[in-house]
């Protein structure tokens, strides 16, 4: 897959949280951060976009390139 284009928003603690990305010609709005977790050279963020789906990023902290590594179209009524 291809790098991702992604915008984030930095948090008082300096800590980036991605708000939207681009995939493709599509731009997917994030509207809640379900987790995140860090290993030792990628951080990861579960996320619900505007479409209703389930998408999973990774951040490469050593090449600052971002990836897309899961997704799942949610049904009505799913949590997650």
């Amino acid at each position: 897959m291809e790098d991702l284009q992604v915008e984030c928003y930095s948090g008082y603690r300096g800590e980036e949280t991605p708000r939207c990305f681009r995939l493709g010609q599509n731009r997917i709005g994030i509207r809640k951060v379900l987790d995140r977790w860090l290993s030792p050279d990628h951080r990861y963020f579960k996320v619900v976009g505007d479409d209703n789906a389930v998408y999973i990023l990774r951040h490469d902290t050593v090449s600052w390139r971002w990836s897309l590594t899961f997704y799942k179209q949610r049904k009505d009524g799913d949590e997650q």
